[in-house]
């Protein structure tokens, strides 16, 4: 996958990874180099404590435990995205 958000393909489930341990999970709409805006998400908040990368294969497993019909957040701080299809289901 491309380090550039702006070539994510709209409507593929996301994990887009943020530097300070924030992790969203959702179906990725589009970008304008400033916002994200993504649909049926999940995130992973690390001061809440937790295995980040557990989170991100159970939810890989099990699928996306839909938490925000609608979310947009910064690009800002974003550090790397891959598709939710390519993460190491759990055993």
């Amino acid at each position: 996958m491309s380090a550039n958000l702006q070539d994510a393909p709209h409507g593929m489930n996301l994990v887009i990874e943020i530097q300070d341990g924030t992790i969203y999970i959702g179906r990725f709409d589009m970008t304008n180099g400033f916002e994200v805006v993504m649909h049926d998400c999940d995130v992973f908040d690390p001061t809440k404590g937790g295995d980040p990368d557990h989170w991100v294969r159970e939810t890989a497993t099990y699928g996306v435990d839909v938490k925000h019909r609608d979310l947009t957040f910064p690009t800002a701080g974003v550090s790397r995205w891959r598709a939710l299809g390519d993460i190491e289901k759990l055993a």
